[in-house]
């Protein structure tokens, strides 16, 4: 068996601190990597995007050095995507292909023909995992390119002994559990779908909607793992959108009786719960910072 500890949007800035609206995202990063800790047998750590919220490479390198202490206390290897805050030349300056031994070292082969994006895969000892890139810059929705699609198709052809799982930022679902998701989701995910059904794809591992979230897609399991600097509250009012703090982390379980299991983790922070910001979920104005 397997077990993936995954991460997603701590959304760390060059300099560290709280930020306009109160969060201090190093702060949650630290308490999440603090609550897991005792959890036992975790095989890979994998985060999936928005790791800089200013797109810097020290904000880059803060997570890598948090997250690989971590790994590398444990012996296991550190895996991350681009997410929509970031941006590929630091992320590449940092993490180069994405996956990362547990010395740091880069133990990932680039995706044929896929230029800049930072599409990777790696065999970690289970199963083979491949990360995409569905980052646009400068928009908040995600897109996968004619290039990576071809790539992961041809890599799928292949069957992996373990299986695979396939990792990006954001989920290929439009859930109508919030006005907002359905707009900054994966676009055109159809495209994903029709690659990965039929094949050994055990899971899709997904970031970007701050909360914990799962759907059954082309025969798969998508999981979306709550963010690490905020999550999001589905109890606002309708046509609201409201953010509160608390720090969420997966443990995902693969090849057991009954894989794969997903099993959510909260940091324990006094602060949990507290409202961080309510807005409007379309025009993203604030309504009421009570």
């Amino acid at each position: 068996m397997t077990r993936i500890l995954h991460l997603s949007d701590p959304h760390l800035s060059r300099g560290g601190g709280p930020d306009a609206d109160g969060v201090d995202a190093t702060a949650s990063l630290d308490l999440i990597l603090h609550a897991v800790r005792h959890v036992p047998g975790i095989d890979l750590v994998l985060v999936t995007g928005d790791i800089a919220d200013d797109g810097t490479p020290e904000a880059c390198e803060a997570v890598r050095d948090r997250v690989g202490r971590f790994a590398a206390q444990r012996d296991v290897p550190h895996v991350y995507t681009t997410g929509n805050h970031d941006t590929r030349g630091a992320f590449a300056a940092v993490f180069g292909t994405g996956h990362l031994d547990a010395g740091g070292r880069d133990v990932g082969v680039m995706g044929t023909g896929v230029g800049h994006e930072r599409a990777a895969v790696s065999h970690v000892g289970g199963p083979r995992v491949v990360t995409l890139d569905s980052l646009v810059p400068g928009e908040t929705h995600g897109e996968l390119s004619d290039a990576q699609l071809s790539w992961l198709r041809e890599l799928l052809a292949e069957t992996a002994e373990a299986g695979t799982v396939v990792a990006l930022h954001h989920p290929p679902v439009a859930p109508a559990v919030s006005p907002l998701l359905p707009t900054v989701n994966l676009r055109d995910a159809e495209r994903l779908g029709r690659v990965i059904a039929g094949t050994d794809v055990q899971t899709v591992l997904c970031g970007h909607f701050h909360l914990q979230l799962s759907a059954l897609w082309h025969g798969i399991p998508v999981w979306v793992t709550p963010g690490i600097i905020t999550r999001i509250d589905l109890s606002a009012p309708p046509g609201l959108e409201r953010a509160v703090k608390g720090a969420g982390a997966t443990v995902v379980e693969l090849g057991g009786p009954y894989s794969p299991m997903f099993h959510t983790i909260h940091a324990r922070d006094p602060e949990a719960g507290r409202q961080v910001y309510l807005v409007d979920a379309m025009s993203g104005e604030d309504v009421d910072r009570e």
